[in-house]
């Protein structure tokens, strides 16, 4: 534990360093987060790890040589983070718990570099950054050249305010267009390439990089007997200084999520690069009881747009058993927030998948979620590889039972064919009860494995004779006489269930949620599918040889057909009582993706929709999806259909499309 606590601070001062010393940094913003989030952990869990030079005891960066050292009279503390909702609803009450019931202002998190400016009778002064919070570096010079901050304010006053440096979108652009053409380095992005032109020592060369400014901080404003932080934002936009429009006083934690919601739909829109929310506590004498920690204001927080890749560490591969015996290698992964969810797993689906992405234990890896929803590893930063990493090799016993591996007809995956391998009944016996399947709430993952490992579930009739096992179960922790209710009848209510969630419960090799459904409609029972022939499975749109063959293999073997009948005498329905599929040309065959928030529908209403009008429902979007249906607050979904020029409706359109 200390030696992960001294590579972590090693790890942070090298990459502030480098951020804010060789405005050159080495690892993105995200792993800096990362990172620093475990560092506090550690340091909240054993405080006799601190060393004089963690970098929580430092509030920013370092001054470099080569511009005078500024002192802040008030010091510019850094904000604290937050990644996800549970995050803000607990940074919320924590202000409540101190006896407050405050209103918040919500402000754009702009991506730039943060300035003090000051001003003597009206004029302009000085100007510092942040530096390390209390020392910062007097870049007055270049400030002199950003148009966006006056000269002198509109009033004779001596005042200091705060806020950020930025580079528009626009600019950016403009000057790589210029750089590409005489042979120069790119800059990287808006936030670096303000960065490293407000430390240039010519002012020549910030004045040609057309900075801008947002003021949004005024540190001391009982001195103009301002109550608010919305006060304090007009008073300073009344002097002349530019403001970000963009902020909004809401009541509560659903006031501050919607902003979230709404500036997150427009991000890419907006001519600046931001990277988040400020949520800042309004009534500033709550700010003053609240006070400070050491590094961050109590009274403010800053939430953090979730990035769609991040990097993270690829710390081990282990192998998993699934339900059909297959093997498959998981990605361990340092812990790492991505689109609001901590991610430590991702699947590596196969031997090939590994070899073919290269990776290594030890390597620095991208992370996304396929889908918006899958963590999949995009790729290894191989530029990053210290000759520490280790191959992966794959293995050739069951990680369960020991029982020799056999490599499948593909050639591709791997399986453990021991029909008495613990882990593959555990698994089917999951799969049989999870929401899509059977549906049986009461019997999750870790029960499943607890009643096996018992003895009380070993096979999927078990679960229907577990009533005669009532009096076993209240002696159980964690089984009141309520619960136990609850679960048998959840289990009796399974029975009732429509033929696709049987067949789907069955765990037939290949067949999910959606080709179980499409079976269930066209042969209405199960023994009617138990007869159907290869050549009759294949024709079926979204069937095909391959999924035709592991139908007629699974129903080919007298244990599986033993086990249906059994269901069936247990009273389980083996008959297809769904809604029929209506023909409607606007959805016959076509392949339909949702995305945002629609008003009239749920997701699984519009899925369960577009499937009755004949259309198929899919997840991500591709050059195969013919219609997007859009609703409030589209994601990448949406981009993408418009780059792939896939046809979008909105919720009217849908609705006129059904009628």
């Amino acid at each position: 534990m200390k030696e992960r606590y001294d590579e972590l601070v090693s790890i942070l001062n090298k990459a502030n360093y480098e951020y804010h010393v060789l405005d050159n940094p080495t690892i993105t913003d995200q792993e800096y987060d990362k990172y620093l989030r475990e560092l506090i952990d550690l340091e909240i869990k054993h405080p006799e790890y601190v060393t004089p030079d963690s970098p929580t005891n430092k509030i920013g960066g370092e001054v470099i040589e080569g511009f005078n050292k500024v002192r802040h009279e008030i010091p510019m503390l850094s904000l604290s983070n937050v990644f996800n909702e549970s995050e803000i609803i607990e940074f919320d009450n924590r202000i409540k718990k101190e006896g407050f019931n405050p209103s918040y202002v919500c402000e754009l998190k702009i991506d730039g570099l943060s300035v003090s400016l000051k001003y003597e009778n009206g004029y302009f002064k000085s100007a510092a950054t942040r530096g390390d919070g209390v020392v910062g570096e007097d870049i007055t010079h270049n400030v002199k050249t950003i148009k966006s901050i006056p000269l002198k304010i509109n009033k004779d006053i001596d005042i200091e305010v705060r806020g950020e440096i930025f580079m528009s979108k626009k600019t950016l652009e403009e000057l790589n267009k210029k750089r590409k053409e005489n042979g120069e380095p790119l800059l990287q992005n808006c936030r670096n390439a303000a960065a490293g032109s407000i430390r240039q020592l010519d002012s020549k060369i910030a004045k040609e990089r057309k900075l801008d400014a947002f003021i949004y901080h005024l540190p001391n404003p009982e001195e103009y007997g301002i109550k608010s932080h919305l006060e304090a934002l007009e008073f300073m936009k009344d002097l002349g200084f530019k403001t970000n429009p963009n902020n909004r006083l809401v009541s509560d934690v659903n006031g501050i999520l919607d902003f979230i919601t709404e500036k997150g739909s427009i991000r890419e829109e907006l001519p600046y690069d931001i990277d988040g929310v400020v949520i800042k506590v309004n009534d500033l004498n709550t700010q003053k009881l609240l006070g400070f920690t050491a590094k961050y204001p109590k009274w403010a927080t800053a939430y953090k747009f979730p990035a769609t890749e991040v990097l993270t560490k690829l710390t081990d591969i282990i192998f998993t058993v699934g339900r059909t015996g297959q093997i498959t290698p998981n990605a361990v992964l340092e812990p790492v927030i991505v689109q609001g969810s901590t991610i430590r797993r991702a699947t590596l689906h196969n031997e090939q998948y590994v070899l073919d992405k290269d990776l290594k234990i030890g390597d620095i890896v991208s992370i996304r979620k396929a889908g918006d929803v899958i963590p999949e590893v995009v790729k290894s930063l191989k530029e990053r590889r210290t000759g520490k990493e280790k191959p992966f090799k794959m293995i050739k016993n069951c990680p369960i039972c020991n029982s020799e591996l056999v490599l499948s007809k593909s050639g591709i995956d791997y399986f453990c064919k021991n029909d008495l391998c613990p882990k593959r009944n555990i698994e089917s016996l999951i799969h049989y009860v999870e929401r899509k399947a059977m549906n049986i709430d009461g019997l999750g993952e870790r029960i499943i494995e607890d009643f096996y490992n018992m003895g009380i579930i070993t096979t999927v009739i078990d679960i229907y004779n577990l009533y005669t096992k009532k009096q076993e179960l209240t002696e159980l922790e964690g089984f009141g006489e309520k619960s136990i209710s609850n679960l048998l009848e959840s289990i009796e209510k399974s029975k009732e269930n429509s033929l696709e969630r049987l067949i789907f419960a069955l765990g037939i090799k290949g067949i999910g949620e959606k080709n179980a459904k499409i079976l269930a409609k066209k042969y209405k029972n199960i023994h009617e599918l138990e007869n159907a022939s290869i050549d009759e499975l294949n024709s079926i749109k979204d069937i095909g040889p391959i999924l035709a063959c592991n139908i007629v293999e699974y129903f080919n073997d007298v244990n599986n057909l033993s086990l249906i009948n059994n269901l069936e005498e247990l009273g389980i329905n083996v008959n297809y009582n769904g809604e029929e599929t209506v023909e409607n040309d606007n959805f016959k065959d076509k392949r339909f993706v949702v995305t945002g928030t629609l008003s009239n529908y749920s997701r699984d209403e519009i899925k369960n929709i577009i499937e009755l009008n004949g259309g198929i429902s899919v997840d991500s979007v591709s050059k195969k999806t013919d219609v997007v249906i859009v609703g409030e607050n589209p994601g990448s979904k949406y981009d993408k259909a418009k780059d792939l020029g896939i046809t979008i409706w909105d919720e009217q359109t849908l609705e006129s499309m059904l009628k």
